[in-house]
Order: structure tokens, then C-alpha cells, then sequence
């Protein structure tokens, strides 16, 4: 098994990408702290066991490593790529079984925030993804859509500039009841 490591915008995050695996169907998912991960992700438990890493984020076809500021990538780059080589090797799940549970309030969504969130989806999202990263949608009141960042972009030096010059520019292009952005914690 071959597992491509890619840098990201966010020089504490690096994504791993295990070669025609698929890491999740669908959605994303983040893990801050082994806590978080116990019941969830037994992959994600295993990597946030190693000394200095802070989270993981798995996104459809990649895994987002961010690290803390007191290790460096060559310290740990080769023990991440062996807990992701032998995990996978053992066949067991990604994910433990977990309900589903619908979004609520998609069907009361206003059609500003149903275009806010299809723009999101078609044109933010998959390019945000190639830097092992995700947006969701939070929120849309007085003018201002809140977005969530994850994976590579939780944190990244560049991402202020990736709201105010990319995504805000273009939801105000093609929806002008949009005035800013703004990113809001999880």
C-alpha cells in the first residue's frame, strides 16, 4: 500500500492520502482529542496517541495531520504513515456504526441560504479539499455568513485571506444580500 503525503497551506498540517482507499463514503469528520475520537474513530485514536499531534480530519479519500508547534514533521512524519499503513492493513473500519441523523432546518432554509450553501458545496468545498481541508456552512444573519473551517484550514495562516478575498468576493458577486464573512469555532 502506497500512501501519498501532501503539504497543505497550513505548515502544521500535513494530508496523507493511502492509495485507492476510500476513507470515508461520505461527509467529513475532526478529532481534537482522543476523547472525541474513542467512541467514533479507532484510526483517529491511534493517531492522536502520538506525542504532538493536536488533530484529524478525514475527509472522502484523505486524512489532515496537524501537529503542535513543539514537534517537527520529520519526528513524527514516519510513525503517522506506519499507524495509517498497518490500520488499514487490519481491515478494520475507519468509523465505528453511527446513526445517522439528518441536518436539521434544511427545509426552513431561506433561498439566500440555499444559494449560499449550494455555492459553498460546488465551488468552495472541492477546492478546499484538495488542501486537505473543509467549510461548512453555519450560519446566514444581517448580512454575514458564518462559516466553520476544519482539517488543514482550522488554523492556517492563510485562511483569513481565503475568506475575505476568495469566498467572501464570490458569495457577494452572486448573492449581493451577502455583506461579509466570517469564521466561527465549531
Amino acid at each position: 500500500m502506497f500512501i501519498q503525503t501532501e503539504e497543505t497551506p497550513n505548515p502544521a498540517t500535513l494530508k496523507f492520502i493511502p492509495d485507492g482507499q476510500i476513507v470515508l463514503e461520505s461527509g467529513t469528520a475532526e478529532f481534537k482529542n482522543q476523547k472525541q475520537a474513542a467512541t467514533k474513530s479507532p484510526l483517529a485514536l491511534q493517531l492522536l496517541e502520538i506525542v504532538g499531534i493536536e488533530a484529524i480530519f478525514f475527509g472522502r479519500d484523505f486524512i489532515t495531520v496537524t501537529k503542535s508547534e513543539a514537534v517537527k514533521w520529520p519526528q513524527i512524519k514516519a510513525e503517522i504513515l506506519a499507524v495509517i499503513m498497518d490500520f488499514y492493513v487490519s481491515g478494520k473500519p475507519v468509523m465505528f456504526e453511527q446513526k445517522v441523523v439528518a441536518e436539521q432546518g434544511a427545509e426552513e432554509d431561506s433561498d439566500i441560504v440555499k444559494q449560499i450553501k449550494e455555492l459553498i458545496e460546488i465551488k468552495v468545498r472541492p477546492a478546499v479539499a484538495m488542501d486537505g481541508g473543509d467549510i461548512i456552512f453555519h450560519s446566514f444573519e444581517d448580512g454575514i455568513v458564518k462559516l466553520i473551517l476544519k482539517g488543514s484550514c482550522s488554523g492556517c495562516p492563510s485562511s483569513t485571506i481565503t475568506l475575505k478575498n476568495g469566498i467572501e468576493n464570490m458569495l457577494k458577486h452572486y448573492i449581493p444580500e451577502v455583506e461579509a464573512v466570517e469564521q466561527v469555532e465549531d
